[in-house]
């Protein structure tokens, strides 16, 4: 089978107008705010050498910033904002998704516009400048009828830069609830589906170049006096613009938004969730890839509806506890904590999904090692890997703190890479998950924890506190309740990183439904 006969093509653009429209919306949006903003700024600054020096020193420190950090950045300051908003003036707004991508956007567009915009006015030959005020011209009449004119092509270059740097940071901004083309790469990584991966890079990067097309023949018709090529790449925009955002628009909003972490387990547990409600008669859709914080956040401010976490998450990093209870009291004390901000803990889906430090079987029976009290012995002379979060966790806080754990390097990557890593011998020890297919599928083997550092992490199921009484919602769910267990879901996971389009998360939650209906 050739690469484009792959049936996940076919799903991949079932995605492309909601993806497309979003990603337009967002950066159209980020561009316009950025233009307001930086176009008056840099008149103001051309002649003034401390404000110009000042202005364009920001913008080069905002472009220093990783635009993942940067879109991140701004959803914890919003959230913040929205709270005092709502105690001081009695209203609040969304610091979820759109907001914060679009704020972070327009300050990465600043930059090329006020250098372009101060560089083509300070360009203005002098004797053009005199001969204006020959003539009677007013500072404000040179400005608009002589100066701005003859620096539109240098100011539509700087437009062009920012309108590339935009369209490819939005990518970015799934992790804090924006959808966009970066949906496409996000669960692409996350599910090793490379054909969405590719999907996602091809479509940013087609967009990209149709607006700077665009935008070069606007450029090309100021700079040459063509009001046909001006006019012409203006309606380009205009129905660019029109064809990407009408579909998204036209689309009846959904009923319940469906929250998920950024990887394959949550994206196959979100797509069973979706399914259920829509086969109970709701419309939903999911908002997946997003953050341990930003999504508790999402839930909390009713962002999003319900989604899967788990207790050992929030025990440690959402309530900062440090110390380790037994199962049952772990969850009743959540309900209880839970319950004060009106989230539903609904119930546990039968699950344990831990965090377990792994490492290849015959490696660990070489040295030994069965677990973590005996991996402590060798650990200066092994290397370990870890996902994104995992070393600034409180657990492996605990377990350095429990078993004295001091390896000899120390690597950050992506979940599912961790386990070829493991298995080739590039690391050495994995902090993996219990309810991961890979580690059945690489033959590695899950370490002890003799003295319990690492707290219980049971799959459960919260709700939004504006779904408190929802007893649509509650029935669609109430199935799944206690109903997957940990050889079901691992099996689940495994099929999702599969290379065909029954790996997809839409297609192993269907597969996972008839498991748990069969039983």
């Amino acid at each position: 089978m050739s690469l484009f006969s792959d049936p996940r093509w076919a799903e991949a653009l079932g995605h492309l107008g909601d993806y497309l429209g979003n990603h337009v919306r967002v950066s159209a949006a980020a561009l316009a705010l950025g233009l307001v903003f930086s176009l008056p700024l840099s008149i103001a600054a051309r002649n003034k050498p401390f404000l110009r020096g000042l202005l364009l020193g920001f913008a080069s420190i905002v472009q220093t910033v990783p635009g993942l950090a940067l879109l991140a950045l701004f959803y914890p300051l919003l959230l913040a904002l929205a709270s005092v908003t709502l105690g001081w003036f009695g209203f609040s707004f969304s610091a979820f998704g759109f907001l914060p991508a679009v704020l972070a956007l327009a300050l990465y567009s600043m930059l090329p516009v006020l250098r372009n915009t101060i560089a083509g006015l300070n360009g203005v030959d002098a004797a053009i400048l005199e001969a204006a005020q020959g003539v009677g011209m007013t500072p404000r009449q040179s400005l608009f009828a002589v100066e701005l004119p003859l620096a539109l092509p240098i100011i539509m270059a700087g437009i062009r830069t920012a309108a590339v740097w935009v369209i490819g940071t939005a990518t970015l901004s799934t992790p804090i609830g924006q959808t966009s083309l970066g949906n496409y790469i996000f669960a692409g990584l996350q599910t090793q589906n490379w054909v969405f991966v590719l999907f996602g890079c091809l479509a940013a990067a087609m967009l990209a170049l149709a607006v700077d097309q665009l935008l070069a023949l606007i450029e090309n018709g100021l700079r040459n006096r063509s009001r046909l090529r001006t006019a012409f790449g203006g309606i380009g925009i205009a129905v660019l613009v029109a064809a990407t955002l009408v579909p998204a628009l036209a689309r009846s909003p959904s009923s319940y938004i469906v929250g998920a972490k950024t990887f394959t387990e949550q994206y196959v547990l979100s797509a069973l969730i979706a399914q259920r409600l829509r086969a109970a008669g709701l419309t939903a859709t999911t908002r997946e890839g997003l953050g341990s914080s930003v999504i508790f956040d999402a839930l909390a401010s009713n962002d999003i509806d319900v989604y899967v976490d788990y207790s050992g998450t929030l025990w440690a990093n959402q309530f900062h506890h440090s110390d380790i209870r037994p199962r049952e009291e772990l969850l009743s004390e959540l309900k209880t904590r839970l319950a004060k901000q009106n989230i539903t803990l609904f119930g546990e889906l039968g699950f344990e999904n831990a965090y377990a430090l792994v490492m290849p079987r015959k490696r660990a029976e070489a040295l030994g090692i069965r677990s973590i009290a005996d991996l402590a012995a060798h650990a200066s002379t092994l290397s370990i890997a870890g996902d994104y979060e995992f070393f600034s966790r409180p657990e492996w806080a605990g377990l350095q703190k429990a078993y004295g754990l001091n390896f000899r390097a120390q690597r950050q990557m992506q979940p599912d890479f961790m386990y070829a890593a493991v298995a080739s011998g590039d690391v050495d020890v994995i902090a993996g998950y219990t309810s991961d297919g890979l580690i059945a599928k690489y033959d590695l083997v899950v370490l002890d924890d003799p003295k319990h550092a690492i707290p219980p992490y049971d799959a459960i199921l919260l709700l939004a506190p504006k779904r408190v009484g929802d007893e649509r919602l509650r029935a669609a769910l109430a199935p799944l309740v206690g109903k997957i267990d940990i050889a079901t879901m691992r099996e689940a996971n495994l099929r999702a990183t599969g290379n065909d389009a029954s790996s997809s998360p839409d297609a192993v939650a269907r597969w996972l439904w008839q498991r748990i209906a069969g039983h």
